[in-house]
């Protein structure tokens, strides 16, 4: 058409210079159209349709449970009409049945955009981060992501926890904040967990549990819970806690190793894609910096002081689980400082324990009960907290080592190694172990007392280094000439 008002309505003309057959341009001035306005919808068949035996079933089936997946069906009606359709004919059969919801299947569910305001609220979840297969020096390493959202511009931050509990919250919160570089309005949290709430058997009632209240006070911003059953309502932290998942996982592909040295490693690493993802929101992002409040002066501390009563077991039960002090506190009364990764405990204000935090068990370390258990060898076997007593696996395999060989005396022979290791050192009677299993000697106290005693195989002494320069100087002339 262009080219027939270019060339004064001759259509000759303007048909040979647009490529096109005479009659076929004849055609569509006569029309007033192109071609794709003249094309006709292809409402006809080709071939034979495939599905046409097993469709009346089919569509019997999904009226009556319109939540089947089509690919379920399909191997269904196959397996009652194996010949009545072909196997290969799945994606027609995918197709037929999208159509006919479209048609007459049920609702979809419809969201509702939501108008966000810079620096109102963040929204606060944890998200499970096994499914990464995550390895902390070769160990597996279980932990929640702790996602804090600002929903106006899904600026994002994540740390490392171990539960879902009011620490992680402070920890993560903070973390969050300090990252965005100022405290939004609103902190918004779903209402089914401890860590916000005061959760009572009986009780329909829930409210605000002291310690997330002092943050909030501390913060200067309010708390906001959703309603219960609805985890739309913090659809935006919901939603991109799979895509902050997805992010890690295909920055872990690319990396090409899931083990990192420490957890300080890895939490740099979470931090690094974080940082990725908040620079890719932009604009958005440093408007919403502009619209939030200033941090406070202080940090609001992290862990929570707990006072309790030294037991006869030369443990301290701290929020329900025993953690070890030494054996000349047992009646005493300490202070127990107790945060997401430790648990610190103080007499007198002076520090006389330090355990990880395990969320579903305590910590007894051996070297607060060793001297009394080698003592009663024989309470060892049932002892409640026995896994402690293995600080490495190489004390584990000398155990395994000595029960197969010495059933009887196993226990006593490895209660007295590990009173070497609290003695001499853990390290030097680890390496002493490595080594006699190596060369399948048994690793009883005596072998490894001989060991550790043995005179160490001479060492080449190398004398300071005192470089001549004479030889530059003469490189200096030769270069200069």
């Amino acid at each position: 058409m262009n080219e027939l008002n270019d060339n004064g309505g001759v259509l000759e003309r303007a048909a040979m210079k647009a490529g096109m057959d005479e009659k076929t341009a004849r055609k569509y001035v006569r029309a007033g159209q192109g071609p794709k306005q003249l094309k006709k919808p292809h409402t006809w068949q080709t071939r034979e349709d495939p599905i046409e035996a097993i469709w009346p079933e089919a569509k019997r089936r999904l009226e009556g449970a319109p939540g089947l997946e089509a690919q379920a069906l399909f191997k269904e009606l196959l397996k009652q009409r194996p010949d009545a359709a072909n196997p290969r004919a799945l994606r027609t059969f995918q197709r037929r049945v999208a159509r006919w919801r479209r048609k007459h299947g049920p609702d979809h569910e419809v969201s509702f955009p939501q108008d966000r305001q810079p620096g109102q609220s963040m929204q606060l979840d944890w998200t499970n981060g096994n499914q990464l297969g995550v390895t902390i020096a070769g160990e597996p390493y279980e932990h929640l992501l702790c996602h804090g959202v600002l929903p106006y511009s899904n600026a994002e931050w994540a740390t490392l926890c171990q539960s879902e509990s009011t620490s992680s919250l402070i920890a993560g919160s903070q973390a969050a904040y300090a990252e965005f570089g100022g405290v939004t309005e609103e902190l918004q949290t779903d209402r089914s967990s401890t860590a916000t709430h005061q959760l009572r058997k009986g009780q329909s009632a829930r409210g605000y549990n002291k310690r997330y209240l002092a943050l909030c006070d501390h913060l200067k911003v309010e708390p906001i819970t959703i309603n219960r059953d609805s985890p739309d309502e913090n659809g935006d932290v919901e939603s991109l806690n799979g895509h902050l998942k997805r992010r890690l996982e295909q920055m872990l592909l690319l990396r090409g190793s899931r083990d990192f040295e420490n957890e300080e490693a890895y939490a740099a690493f979470v931090e690094g894609c974080c940082r990725e993802i908040n620079a890719e929101r932009g604009e958005r992002f440093l408007e919403e910096k502009g619209h939030l409040r200033p941090l406070p002066p202080t940090r609001f501390p992290d862990y929570e002081e707990v006072t309790a009563r030294v037991s006869c077991f030369a443990t301290t039960c701290i929020k329900k689980h025993p953690y070890s002090v030494p054996a000349r506190l047992i009646g005493a009364v300490v202070q127990a400082f107790a945060s997401e990764k430790e648990v610190v405990i103080r007499y007198d204000h002076e520090e006389v324990a330090r355990h990880p935090r395990r969320s579903s068990q305590g910590h007894v370390d051996y070297h607060h009960v060793i001297q009394w258990l080698a003592r009663k060898p024989g309470a060892f076997a049932h002892y409640r907290h026995r896994e402690d007593m293995f600080p490495q696996l190489v004390f584990r395999q000398a155990h395994s080592r000595l029960a197969a060989a010495e059933p009887g005396k196993a226990d006593q022979y490895y209660l007295r190694v590990l009173l070497l290791a609290h003695e001499i050192g853990e390290d030097s009677v680890a390496h002493a172990l490595g080594e006699l299993l190596r060369k399948g000697t048994l690793p009883g106290p005596d072998a490894v007392k001989a060991l550790l005693a043995a005179p160490k195989a001479n060492t080449i002494q190398i004398g300071p280094f005192h470089p001549s320069l004479a030889g530059y100087d003469r490189l200096l002339k030769e270069v200069a000439s």
